[in-house]
């Protein structure tokens, strides 16, 4: 079973961007904890960042149809990526959304995610732990239902 994980733009930055909001794992350990975690829940992951949209759009694209589910931090996406939106939900899997910060602690424009009615459910505020507690649930999720 293969799960995305995906990162949206500016997250390359993290260990050195707002480190009392966003933490001090870089992006390459957070992806490192997550696939310690896919091999302890007999799963593989594939991870990508990028500060691009249409480059989500087309990784989802490209891998939607080898993958069972998306674990995703769509950064600033989040409140206007309608063609990430639209990516999501043509690739009919399922989504957990996914913020190191709790984004409703923090600016009102930054509450409203245009993701969120697409997926499955959202966390947000728990730092590196929101991808891996994602992760968990969708393995687990997708292992008490049988393939599509």
């Amino acid at each position: 079973m293969k799960i995305l994980v995906i990162h949206g733009p500016n997250l390359n930055m993290l260990g050195k961007r707002e480190k009392s909001i966003y933490g001090e794992k870089t992006l390459q350990e957070i992806d490192a904890l997550l696939k310690k975690e896919a091999k302890a829940l007999s799963v593989d992951v594939a991870t990508f960042q990028s500060n691009h949209e249409g480059a989500l759009v087309d990784f989802i694209q490209e891998h939607a149809d080898s993958a069972r589910g998306i674990v995703i931090n769509p950064g600033a996406l989040t409140h206007y990526g309608f063609s990430l939106l639209d990516a999501l939900v043509d690739s009919k899997l399922p989504v957990i959304e996914v913020h190191l910060s709790n984004i409703y602690r923090r600016e009102e424009w930054r509450a409203k995610s245009i993701i969120a009615p697409v997926a499955q459910g959202q966390i947000s505020g728990l730092g590196w732990r929101g991808y891996v507690a994602a992760l968990q649930v969708l393995v687990s999720k997708l292992k008490a239902k049988p393939s599509r």
